[in-house]
């Protein structure tokens, strides 16, 4: 499926309260997480002024949340760009496959988890913009980015 960056959604996870804490309800796969996870993992202690990401995945899903501080992504399939904010370990981003993203303006002390559907396999990665443009059938002359 050709997807696009309007198919990346915010996902709200259920928040229950306890005493003076609120704590975020499981994700249950195929529920809440709208494919099974089998693979998490965070991002720390990211540098000022640090750019993560610069790749787009062929098959993988994931949902990237902001479970300290906050960050911004930026988001392309090659037409449109999207930007967003995550600012809130209640809500997470769904990346659907296809989709070229950038993680910046980390603030400090910023925690991002990452929930994917497949293991880490390095065939799944496009760390190329031009080749990303040329997987999705576009041409590397025809659009630019401002990442």
């Amino acid at each position: 499926m050709n997807y696009s960056v309007n198919n990346c959604t915010l996902i709200g996870f259920n928040v229950t309260g306890i005493g003076a804490g609120f704590f975020v309800d499981p994700l249950r796969n195929g529920i809440e997480a709208p494919f099974p996870v089998k693979r998490m993992y965070y991002l720390f202690d990211i540098p000022l002024n640090k750019v993560r990401g610069g790749h787009a995945h062929k098959a993988l899903q994931q949902i990237v949340v902001a479970i300290k501080g906050s960050f911004s992504l930026k988001l392309s399939d090659g037409h449109n760009e999207k930007l967003v904010v995550l600012d809130s370990p209640t809500m997470g981003l769904h990346l659907v496959p296809g989709i070229w993203r950038e993680v910046f303006d980390f603030t400090p002390g910023a925690t991002c988890m990452v929930l994917a559907s497949e293991v880490y396999d390095e065939k799944d990665y496009i760390r190329d913009y031009d080749e990303f443009l040329t997987y999705r059938g576009l041409h590397a002359k025809t659009y630019t980015h401002d990442f």
